[in-house]
């Protein structure tokens, strides 16, 4: 696992399609075919699952994820599926644990007999009233997954929305090695949120990343504090997210995302572009090409 692309905003909307996305089955070959060697897929089980125990996963909408992941496999990617958006989880953490532990069951269970290029993400960006539990929660839910897919890659990351200021805190099964931590990297937030609707309040339009090198400094001195903690606890790392939002001027956007992608690199950490085909897109599905420039930083010919 090197160089990746979440497909976002598709399965982790409330419904497939709602958010303006919906995966086509055309979409892990030409990933594969640009260069790309993992699918990152984003997941909102919490909006399929039964509120009430035994919090049962409708069987239609397994059916579709497991032909997402099947194509995605077809392609020889490496295919990451987790918890995203739930939202219960991080507002009532202790109300919904039993809920978020059942749903890892079944998602264990659904697929232990796939191939090991199947990865499961425990859980997006814990933040919030979640994070005083976090280290708790994410050692059960291991350990459910571990009862059915003893070999299985699992990725997991800290709190504090998967930053890496919150490493330090993020406590690990020691014995189990076959655990990738994971990170999110959206700095400077001025620049790659900016007009971002989501956002309250959403940083100015504007803003352009210049790659000054006390930019790039700072760039550069947060991914070494992750290699460095990494490197102390022995543990292989991945940057699951970072891109900068399509209202940032294309240059900039260029700048920045082949500035990280190859400081990741350099330092041995595989990564996943957000995202796709939205509103951060490298690629147009209206045209049905990639965002050329988009693509080169991310992948250099």
């Amino acid at each position: 696992m090197k160089r990746g692309m979440n497909i976002g905003d598709a399965l982790e909307a409330p419904i497939e399609g709602e958010w303006g996305v919906t995966i086509k089955d055309e979409y892990f070959k030409i990933i594969k075919d640009a260069g790309f060697d993992t699918v990152r897929i984003p997941i909102k089980w919490s909006a399929h699952a039964a509120a009430q125990p035994p919090y049962t996963i409708d069987q239609e909408f397994f059916h579709r994820v497991d032909h997402v992941v099947e194509q995605s496999l077809k392609q020889k990617l490496y295919t990451i599926i987790n918890i995203h958006h739930f939202d219960e989880l991080i507002k009532e953490p202790v109300g919904q644990k039993e809920r978020f532990l059942s749903i890892w069951n079944q998602i264990a269970e659904h697929y232990k007999a796939y191939p090991n290029a199947l990865y499961f993400e425990v859980l997006n960006e814990p933040n919030g009233v979640l994070d005083q539990y976090w280290n708790d929660y994410l050692a059960e839910a291991i350990q459910v997954i571990r009862k059915s897919n003893p070999d299985r890659v699992i990725i997991a990351g800290p709190g504090n929305w998967n930053n890496i200021s919150a490493l330090e805190n993020l406590k690990l099964p020691e014995e189990d090695r076959n655990i990738i931590v994971t990170f999110h990297y959206y700095t400077p937030f001025w620049f790659t949120h900016q007009g971002a609707g989501w956002v309250n309040p959403s940083p100015p339009v504007g803003k352009k990343w210049e790659g000054f090198n006390e930019q790039k400094q700072f760039i550069e001195d947060e991914l070494d504090k992750a290699v460095n903690w990494a490197k102390k606890h022995g543990r292989q790392l991945f940057m699951g997210e970072f891109g900068a939002y399509s209202k940032a001027d294309m240059e900039s956007r260029v700048r920045w995302t082949s500035f990280v992608a190859r400081a990741a690199e350099e330092r041995g950490i595989a990564w996943a572009y957000w995202e796709f085909c939205s509103g951060f897109g490298a690629y147009d599905p209206i045209s049905g090409q990639w965002k050329e420039p988009l693509l080169r930083a991310l992948i250099p010919c």
